[in-house]
């Protein structure tokens, strides 16, 4: 599955019935092994992405995120969704900008979330916000294919968990053009049942970036598809950091003993 459109179309696809998982690779190799083990999508993650390139989450160059969105999208041939922050711009029109850039690079959707970066005041206006969704929508359908867009709230993980202003933006964010909502930080089930109510038809996308729920779980109460944000790449490097730790504290290679066979990722990426 090569054609953009074509990923557009299959993603789509995906959101109309059912739960689907889009794990978050964040270099073409982790995008590879993920969708060799039968994912049917794949989402980017700005926070893997950025520790893989030394940086702390949210300030990759715009240039630079886009490259590495289009090298992973590139990469396989299942649908990637790129977790495009917050536009990489405050004013709708430089979001609209950026958007018709990221959807060059062959994905088959993007997000774009509410959050300043200001702890002082963590989340944009509304009316901005609402704005930008809908400058991005402008850009989408400007560009002529038919990329799938997650409106992101932001809210529960910038320091401000108000249930009700959650679904007041994100009902705002559908009706701006958003086909997807998603509002990651949200723990409790019945938290997650009422954004699902309050957006239905629309399809939501929750974060699970720990143990407090299960697949089947999500499903009883309506989510259609399941992200894990940067939690595989925090795997990674706990696994890594674990090992380089035990090296030079204890000058002992347990850790190492328990890695995957060089063998098999040989294979796998063969």
């Amino acid at each position: 599955m090569t054609n953009q459109s074509e990923k557009c179309r299959v993603f789509r696809k995906l959101h109309e019935s059912g739960l689907f998982m889009i794990p978050n690779p964040w270099d073409r190799g982790s995008a590879r092994l993920l969708e060799s083990l039968g994912f049917p999508a794949l989402a980017t993650t700005s926070s893997g992405m950025a520790w893989s390139l030394g940086m702390t989450d949210n300030h990759v160059p715009l240039d630079q995120a886009l490259d590495r969105i289009e090298e992973i999208a590139s990469a396989v041939d299942v649908p990637v969704n790129a977790d495009f922050e917050g536009g990489f711009a405050i004013d709708p029109v430089d979001v609209a900008s950026n958007v018709t850039r990221c959807v060059a690079t062959g994905v088959a959707g993007l997000s774009i979330e509410d959050s300043t970066g200001d702890t002082g005041n963590p989340l944009f206006d509304f009316a901005l916000s609402v704005e930008r969704i809908r400058a991005a929508r402008r850009a989408i359908d400007a560009s002529g294919v038919d990329v799938l867009l997650t409106g992101r709230s932001e809210g529960f993980i910038a320091g401000r968990p108000d249930l009700a202003e959650t679904i007041r933006r994100l009902v705002a964010y559908a009706e701006a053009g958003a086909d997807c909502l998603y509002a990651p930080g949200i723990r409790t089930e019945s938290d997650i049942a009422a954004v699902v109510n309050a957006v239905a038809p629309r399809p939501v996308n929750a974060l699970v970036y720990s143990d407090f729920t299960t697949v089947a779980d999500m499903a009883r109460v309506g989510v259609r598809r399941i992200s894990v944000g940067g939690a595989l790449a925090r795997a990674a490097w706990t696994g890594f950091l674990s090992s380089a730790q035990e090296i030079i504290d204890a000058g002992t290679f347990t850790g190492l003993a328990k890695t995957v066979g060089s063998g098999d990722l040989q294979r796998r990426f063969k």
